[in-house]
C-alpha cells in the first residue's frame, strides 16, 4: 500500500506488440535496456513453437576437454575456426576443462559448442545477455566474429543485448528495438558483409623488440627464441595499447623448401640471403580480436616494408590457419617429419621414459643419457633455424628443454614465401 501497490493480480504488458518474422537463416537482434522485456520476448518466440537450442542451456560434459566438446563430428580445422570465431582463440584454453574456464570463457565455450553441434533443420539458436559479461572490445570481436559464423555455418540465430556498440558488428538481418517499457520496432535488415568496426581506429606503425615482449606470453609456441631480429611492427589502438605485433628476423642459412622455391639461388651464399631474405618470426594478435582478419591486415601492410626481395615464415598452425595466405604469401610445402626426433622418442620408451610424461625434465636430472637424448633434439633445431644451439642449450633448465623438445616432436610447420612485385 505504501508503494501504491496491490495483490489483486491482473495481467501486465511486458512487452508491446512486436511485428517479427524471423527468416530460416540469418541474424536477429534485440537490443534494449534492462528490464525492457527482453528476455520475455525470447521466451515468447520459444513458446510460439519451433525447434530453439539456447545457449545458456548447453550442456558440456564435465570430463571433456573445451577442444573435444566443440564439433567432435568435424575436422581440427574446422573446430579450432569455430573457437577463435567465438573468442577461444587461446591455445592453452582448448585443453581445459568448462569449470576451469572464467566466465565470459563459459558463454562463449557454449556458444562454440552450440554452433558445432548437429542441429535439426530449421532450428534456431538463441543466445540472451549477448556478451555482457566480456570486455566492451572483445565483445565487439565476437559479434563481428558471429555475424561471419551465420553466413558461414547458415546459421539462424537470436541474440539479445542491451549494449548498442556490438550492432554495427553484428550486422543484424533483423533489429528489433525495445524501449523502456518494453514498446518495440522493427528496423531494416542487414547490408552487405563488413569490415570489423574497431579496424578504423588501429594504427600500423614500426616497432621495438619490446613492443612483443607485450605480447610474447599470448603466443602459442612461447618457448622458440626470435634470432637476430630486423623489424618489428605493432598495431595499436587509439589509447596506445599493442593489440598486434609482427616480428621479422634474419632466417637460418639452409632450408631445403626456401632452395626448392628460389632454385637454389641462396644455397653456401650467406652474404646473398642476409642482403635479400627475412623470416616473420612472430605474427601475435591479442586475444580480445582474434579472427577478425587483423592479423592477414598486419602482415600485408607490413610486408612491402621490411624492404628486402623475400620474406619467409614458418607456420607451425599453418595447416588450420590459412592467415599467411590471406596476407599475400605463396604456400611452398610441409617441412616433413624430424627423423631425429622419432628417433629420440623411441629411445627414450626403451629407457622406460614417457616423453609427453609432466615429469621428463624431472628425469633428465636423474639420467644423463635421457638430458643428452633430449638436448641433441633441441640442440640440431637451434642449429637449423636461429645457429649457437650448443651453447643455448647448455644455459637452458630442463623444464625449459622438456617444454622445448615436446614441441618439436610433431612440428612440421609449413613454409610460406613472399616475393616483391616488380623484382626478377
Amino acid at each position: 500500500m505504501r508503494f501504491g501497490l496491490t495483490l489483486a493480480g491482473g495481467t501486465r504488458r511486458i512487452v508491446g506488440p512486436v511485428e517479427l518474422t524471423h527468416p530460416a537463416t540469418g541474424l536477429c537482434a534485440v537490443v534494449g535496456p534492462s528490464g525492457s522485456g527482453k528476455s520475455s520476448l525470447l521466451a515468447e518466440m520459444r513458446r510460439r513453437g519451433g525447434v530453439f537450442t539456447d545457449v545458456t542451456e548447453v550442456r558440456v560434459d564435465p570430463d571433456a576437454t573445451i577442444l573435444d566438446a566443440v564439433a567432435p563430428r568435424r575436422t581440427l580445422a574446422e573446430a579450432l575456426s569455430i573457437l577463435s570465431a567465438c573468442g577461444l582463440a587461446e591455445a592453452p584454453l582448448w585443453l581445459r576443462r568448462y569449470e576451469e574456464l572464467s566466465e565470459g570463457e563459459k558463454f562463449r565455450a557454449r556458444l562454440a559448442i552450440a554452433v558445432g553441434a548437429d542441429r535439426p533443420r530449421g532450428a534456431v539458436l538463441i543466445c540472451d545477455e549477448f556478451g555482457t559479461n566480456l570486455h566492451r572490445r572483445a565483445a565487439r570481436a565476437l559479434a563481428y566474429n558471429v555475424r561471419r559464423l551465420v553466413r558461414r555455418e547458415n546459421l539462424a540465430l537470436i541474440v539479445a543485448t542491451c549494449h548498442d556498440d556490438v550492432i554495427e558488428d553484428l550486422n543484424p538481418d533483423v533489429l528489433v528495438r525495445l524501449d523502456a517499457d518494453g514498446r518495440g520496432a522493427t528496423v531494416g535488415a542487414g547490408r552487405a558483409a563488413r569490415a570489423f568496426s574497431l579496424r578504423r581506429e588501429l594504427r600500423i606503425a614500426p616497432g621495438f623488440k619490446r613492443d612483443y615482449e607485450v605480447l610474447a606470453s599470448r603466443h602459442y609456441r612461447t618457448t622458440e627464441e626470435l634470432g637476430f631480429v630486423d623489424k618489428v611492427f605493432t598495431m595499436r589502438d587509439r589509447s596506445g595499447e599493442v593489440l598486434g605485433v609482427v616480428v621479422y628476423a634474419h632466417g637460418p642459412l639452409e632450408l631445403s623448401l626456401r632452395n626448392e622455391a628460389t632454385g637454389g639461388c641462396f644455397i653456401r651464399r650467406p652474404d646473398a640471403l642476409n642482403r635479400s631474405v627475412r623470416m616473420l618470426r612472430r605474427l601475435i594478435i591479442h586475444p580480445d580480436v582474434r579472427g577478425c582478419g587483423l592479423g592477414q591486415r598486419l602482415v600485408r601492410v607490413t610486408l612491402p616494408q621490411v624492404g628486402t626481395e623475400y620474406v619467409e615464415c614458418l607456420a607451425a598452425m599453418g595447416d588450420v590457419n590459412p592467415v599467411f595466405e590471406r596476407a599475400g604469401m605463396k604456400r611452398i610445402g610441409q617441412v616433413p617429419p624430424s627423423q631425429s626426433g622419432a628417433a629420440a622418442v623411441r629411445r627414450l620408451r626403451e629407457l622406460g621414459v614417457d616423453p609427453l610424461a609432466p615429469d621428463l625434465a624431472w628425469r633428465m636430472g636423474r639420467s644423463v643419457e635421457v638430458r643428452e637424448i633430449v638436448t641433441s633434439v633441441v640442440t640440431t633445431w637451434y642449429q637449423a633455424t636461429t645457429a649457437g644451439g650448443e651453447r643455448r642449450v647448455a644455459r637452458q633448465s630442463p623444464e625449459f628443454l622438456s617444454r622445448t623438445f615436446r614441441g618439436l616432436l610433431d612440428h612440421r610447420p609449413v613454409y610460406y614465401l613472399w616475393r616483391r612485385e616488380g623484382t626478377t
